[in-house]
Order: structure tokens, then sequence, then C-alpha cells
């Protein structure tokens, strides 16, 4: 159930993916600037990791049932204040509710499934926390076409107040299923037995002894990179197609659903695969696809290879998702989750700050988003020596008595 209800919730807070369907009306509506709306998702990402330091260290002492309510009154609110302001045309009351009210509750509902379900499936750390993290990949995918259609009946404010009622119910809803399991709880006649099961440490690491690791900020930034690449598309992903490939508004829109999928599917697929072939591993795979699929993507016209494309970026956004949870819970434990996970999600947000305004000013000044994705397809080629590095396990504290580092 707690599994069911992290899916449920992660539908909700994964809307914010479709994000782009409201780029064109907004900037129509009231003549911003396309950097001036994309910001509003930016910010959002933004605040984003703020809500998951606030969720993951404050779930570690009062647990993941009052974080996460509280988290769904405060996402469904920002979007509620965001309709207003859209109304209004004040593109400031636009980035406090969509951008930072909605995103600190986004990342404070965010956190708590990930650590919960970390602590109860130690047997299935990889496949649990991508069934966690699922759902959010797939909510663009649900609520893209819906608020296509409500912005042409109802209009802008209109869906956002619709959609902030929905969001506040359901995840605070959700939520009551939360519950950490009892103390050195494992499932019963489990002993680790796979290669990845016994590399994982048996130490419990305190967020502050996770942090002075340089493991723990290694991971930080292949987090960060991962989430830059994809992200980027993202965030344009509906003016994007109505460009390159001459998509109506609405078929784009069905493009924001067809990465949604994947997004999802790559959530679960990816943490799978780690199970069996490790973390690290999963890592390099991401990398270099992104990298051959970003140096083709701005020469590709033909419908049908650009949307596999577009496929495959969801797929790899969402595997580094899925894996990364259990990265971190393999290298630091899970007992201490919520706070370290909380601040290694600060990538995200920060991630989410250079490409989506990189690609938006570009297509501002040149007509055309080539240069940008060419940027990403580089840093993808530099980004393959993180794993390599990533090898090396952190060194436990003196506390556990376990002198040396140790290689994955």
């Amino acid at each position: 159930m707690i599994a069911v209800a992290a899916v449920v919730m992660q539908i909700c807070l994964g809307a914010a993916y479709g994000w782009s369907v409201f780029v064109k009306p907004l900037t129509a509506a009231h003549h911003w600037t396309l950097t001036q709306v994309s910001l509003n998702f930016t910010l959002a990402i933004a605040f984003l990791g703020l809500g998951t330091v606030i969720g993951g260290l404050w779930q570690d002492r009062v647990g993941p049932r009052k974080v996460a309510a509280v988290a769904g009154v405060i996402y469904g609110i920002g979007y509620i204040v965001a309709g207003f302001a859209a109304r209004a045309g004040s593109l400031g009351g636009m980035y406090f509710g969509y951008g930072v009210l909605s995103g600190i509750g986004m990342g404070m509902a965010y956190i708590t499934p990930v650590a919960t379900l970390v602590k109860w499936f130690p047997d299935r750390r990889g496949l649990m926390t991508g069934v966690a993290v699922a759902g959010y990949g797939a909510g663009a995918l649900i609520f893209s076409p819906i608020a296509a259609r409500l912005i042409q009946t109802t209009g802008v404010p209109a869906t956002f107040w619709i959609f902030g009622a929905v969001y506040l119910v359901l995840v605070v809803a959700a939520a009551q299923f939360y519950q950490n399991p009892p103390q050195e709880w494992r499932p019963a006649g489990w002993v680790p037995s796979g290669a990845v099961e016994k590399a994982a440490t048996t130490v419990d690491f305190t967020v502050g002894e996770a942090m002075r690791t340089w493991q723990f900020w290694l991971l930080w930034a292949m987090l960060f990179l991962n989430v830059s690449a994809g992200i980027m598309i993202i965030s344009q992903a509906s003016p994007m197609a109505q460009q390159m490939v001459n998509m109506s508004p609405l078929a784009a829109a069905g493009m924001v659903g067809l990465i949604s999928i994947f997004n999802g599917a790559g959530r679960v697929f990816w943490a799978w695969v780690s199970d069996s072939i490790g973390r690290a591993r999963v890592f390099m795979l991401l990398y270099a696809i992104q990298a051959v699929i970003f140096f083709f993507l701005p020469h590709t016209q033909n419908l049908t290879l650009f949307s596999a494309m577009f496929a495959l970026i969801g797929l790899c956004y969402g595997g580094g998702f899925g894996t990364m949870p259990s990265f971190t819970a393999d290298f630091f434990g899970p007992k201490y989750m919520g706070g370290i996970y909380g601040w290694i999600l600060l990538a995200w947000g920060a991630g989410a700050i250079p490409s989506p305004i990189l690609i938006a000013r570009v297509r501002q000044n040149t007509g055309s988003y080539s240069t940008a994705i060419h940027v990403i397809a580089v840093v993808m080629i530099c980004a393959l020596v993180l794993p390599i590095l990533a090898r090396y396990r952190p060194v436990a504290p003196r506390r556990a008595g376990l002198p040396t580092e140790r290689a994955a």
C-alpha cells in the first residue's frame, strides 16, 4: 500500500514536467518572453531541491506521513496562487506560486516515499525505489493532454486552479498510508547474496558523515549532469516539436506525454538493471546513450526518428532518478536516507537552472536549438569519467571500525 500510495503521489508531482504546454499560451496572453516564462519551470525544479532537504531532514525526525501531508498542501496552494497570478498578468506572482511554493512542496513530497521504501525493501532496493519515482515520470503523460484541453476551453488561470485543488487532495490522501518499518527491520529469511547487495555498506552514515566524503559529491555531480541533459529537452519539448517536425500544439503535448512514458519506464527499468550490473555501470550507459542522441537530434526532421530520440532521452533521464536512491543507500545506508538523499537531490534543483535557460536563450537569440543541444552532447562525453570514480566506496566512519576504502 505504501508503494501504491507513492505512485499516486508521484503522478501528481510529476505533472510539473508538463509545463511546456503552458509556454505558448502564457507568452501569447501576456507578451512575456520565452525566457521569462521558462523561468517558472526552472524555479520550480530549483526550489524542489530546497524542498527535498527540508522534507528529508524533517522526515528523519517525525516520519514520512506528516511531511508528505504538509507538502501536499503547499504544492496545491502553489498552483492556485499561480492561477490568480496568470489572471492578473503578474509574472512575479507566477514565480512565487508555481516556482517557489509548488517547487518546495514538490520536493518535500518527493523525498518521502523514496526514503521510506528503501527501508522496507532492502532486498529489492533498486527496483522499489524505481517504482517509487516511476509515477513522477508518468505524471505529465496523464495531465499534459488534460491541461492542453482545459487551457483551450477554460483558460490558463482556471486550469491552474483545477489542478491545484486535485493535487492537494490526492497528495494529502496518499500521505496517510506512509510509515517507517520497525528499527533494523528485514524481510524474513533474507540474506544478501547478489554482488550488488554484498557491495552495499552495512554502516549507516549520518548526514554530516556522508557529506564529508568525496563520494557524496561525486553522486551529486552525477545526478546534476544527468538532470541537466534531460531537463533541457523536457523544458522545451512542446515548442521544440512544433518547430523541428511541425507538430500542432495538441500533437506536441502528446510528445510531452511520450517523454513522460519513457521517463517513468526508465525509472523502473534502469533501477532494476542496476540491481544486476551495478549502479555505476548504469550511469555509464545513460551518459553514453545521451551523448550520441544529442549529437544527432538537431539534424533530425523525420517524425518517427525524432520521437524515438525523445523517448530515449526520457528513458535515460528517468533512469538517473530510478538508480540514484539505491546508489545513495548502497554508499551510506538507509537509516538517514531522508536527509542524505535530500541533499543529493539539490543536484536536481541545481541542474534545472543552466540548461533550460541556455536552450531558451539560444532559441530566442538564434531561432534554433542546435547549439545548446550540441553543448550538452559534449558535457555527456566528459561525464563518462564519473562512473569510473564511483567504483570506490566511501570510507566507513571510525566508529564503525572499517579501516579502508574498498572498490565496488
